[in-house]
């Protein structure tokens, strides 16, 4: 047999042959390499870090209850610090969605609310209600379950034979509009197509609609038109079918209010959460849900059949209040809604250069969007891979960012998004403009 070199690492990598700085250490929007050089974290990872990094007020938190209870199955017991924690969450959670169940991560926070609803359902005696809607535009997680509910053709498409069938409505993506029309002289145009599909497909089949308070990586921080969301929800409520809002990128201060519901004003039935949750100290994702929805599970037999080996753990439950207690402490909810108009503000002027079409977003949660022509907001083929030429440019300037494909045009489309965290100070916020404004000048873009 012939010889085969071993690998340099064992690790299957996510980007498989990509050769990666090794981190060595964080400080607030800052982290560094092995090799001692600095990265300013525009992106909070994948908008992720909210509180900033090396923060060992979590860290201690964490290791305590961990040399205290590390683990226990969530059928036998619970925790003071998981009791506590959802107690302090029901503050900032939207209306009576304030019942806690602590999952490990974003997907599986879609995936059990998805059962939630449908088990809902099922309790209250309307079994055939199984079908969720899902926006054409929009990211939901990378299980099958939850990949079926978002609209990214090119994460789809290696799977799309695995992929469960959900209806689908048109995105409220102005800069991109699926009518073609724009706002406020549309009306809002785009929210009768959840109307007709739930006509459509029979709405004693509809169990629940799905969606992102603000377009995330799907489609760089797009905000619906206002008024979207109450015109949504009452179609939903005409139709008996729950409402469930994706606030895995959004929530906890990310848009500069607890959650981007807080927006509209509007309260879903169930909220599901994560990302910022923990600041990036443990891998997290929650399920918040109503009142009713607990109620109608706790009469139902047999409850919600349903659970995870790792939900309502302890050790991420004292990394999620010890990420509270700093949320709180130090305003930086309300910090985030401050800088993110002055980050918005100084990415705007972006906008000179030739192929960025829109920056747009709310708190520090900002898109950059790259056209191939401004007056059309015609879309660079995907397979220029123009974002991803962008972060990769910034990041070997010293700046992480988030690129982004697809949501302009089916895969087409380009945008690289900004989500630093809200310790972020004006002058790394200059930095990061900075850097950005060099990289698509040196990309000739």
């Amino acid at each position: 047999m012939p010889l085969v070199e071993p690998p340099s690492s064992f690790v299957f990598h996510r980007r498989l042959g990509k050769e990666m700085p090794v981190i060595e250490r964080g400080q607030g929007a800052v982290v560094w390499d092995r090799s001692g050089k600095r990265y300013l974290d525009g992106s909070g990872g994948a908008v992720v870090v909210n509180i900033g990094h090396g923060r060992r007020e979590v860290a201690e938190a964490m290791a305590a209850q961990a040399a205290a209870a590390a683990y226990v199955h969530g059928t036998q017991f619970t925790s003071a610090v998981l009791e506590e924690y959802a107690r302090r969450l029901a503050v900032h959670a939207p209306g009576d969605c304030n019942r806690l169940y602590l999952v490990s991560g974003g997907s599986e926070a879609n995936e059990t609310a998805v059962k939630m609803a449908r088990a809902y359902h099922v309790a209250e005696g309307r079994p055939s209600r199984h079908k969720v809607i899902r926006r054409s535009v929009s990211y939901h997680g990378n299980t099958l379950g939850t990949l079926a509910l978002s609209g990214r053709p090119g994460l789809r498409a290696p799977y799309e034979p695995l992929l469960p069938r959900s209806p689908e409505v048109m995105a409220p993506f102005c800069y991109h509009c699926p009518l073609g029309r724009a706002w406020p002289e549309c009306d809002v145009a785009c929210v009768d197509d959840l109307e007709a599909v739930i006509r459509r497909e029979g709405a004693d089949t509809v169990a629940a609609y799905i969606a992102e308070p603000i377009i995330g990586a799907s489609a760089g921080a797009a905000a619906p038109p206002e008024d979207y969301a109450r015109r949504a929800r009452e179609i939903c409520d005409r139709h008996g079918v729950l409402t469930i809002a994706d606030e895995v990128m959004t929530g906890f201060g990310r848009t500069g209010r607890w959650f981007a519901t807080e927006w509209s004003g509007v309260v879903p039935d169930i909220l599901t959460c994560g990302k910022g949750m923990s600041g990036g100290y443990m891998p997290v994702g929650g399920v918040l849900a109503s009142e009713r929805i607990v109620a109608a599970l706790s009469r139902a037999r047999g409850g919600f059949v349903h659970g995870f080996t790792f939900s309502h753990n302890p050790v991420t439950a004292a990394a999620c209040l010890a990420t509270l207690d700093v949320l709180e402490r130090e305003r930086l909810v309300e910090r985030a809604a401050g800088m993110g108009e002055k980050a918005l503000l100084r990415l705007g002027a972006l906008r000179a250069h030739p192929h960025v079409g829109d920056v747009r977003g709310r708190g520090l949660m900002i898109g950059v969007e790259l056209v191939a022509d401004k007056p059309s907001r015609r879309p660079f083929a995907r397979a220029e891979q123009r974002a991803e030429g962008v972060g990769a440019e910034a990041f070997r300037r010293g700046l992480i960012t988030y690129p982004g494909g697809g949501g302009a045009s089916g895969p087409d489309g380009d945008t690289v998004l900004l989500a630093p965290p809200f310790v972020v100070t004006e002058a790394e916020i200059e930095e990061m403009a900075a850097i950005l404004d060099y990289s698509l000048t040196a990309l000739g873009l």
